[in-house]
């Protein structure tokens, strides 16, 4: 997965966001950043390719907005953490070799 560092995407505040596979981190914040966390976000990140590869991008986004609506109504303050596609990516964020074995379509697993 390509990184790009740079002072435009994400927005300020944010750190980091994946699109379709290309990883944008903010330049200034991701210098003052732990290289344990860095490595544990880049992993979430590919996992998070991993699985838009497999949805073909587009339904990726499609899947995870529907899904994240749902669950504001269920999880309320909680649902971006009891989305399928994060559950995954946080529960093997610090096994790098996690994509090696992972199977297709994991977060529904």
């Amino acid at each position: 997965m390509k990184v790009i560092e740079n002072s435009l995407i994400p927005f300020p505040g944010f750190l980091c966001i994946n699109l379709f596979g290309l990883f944008f981190v903010r330049k200034d914040a991701w210098a003052r950043t732990s290289e344990a966390y860095k490595e544990t976000t880049y992993t979430h990140e590919t996992i998070h390719t991993a699985q838009m590869k497999e949805l073909l991008y587009v339904f990726f986004y499609i899947i995870y907005f529907l899904e994240w609506i749902v669950r504001l109504f269920i999880n309320g303050s909680k649902a971006y953490e009891n989305i399928s596609f994060e559950k995954e990516a946080f529960a093997h964020q610090k096994e790098p070799e996690y994509l090696k074995t992972r199977k297709h379509f994991a977060q529904w697993r």
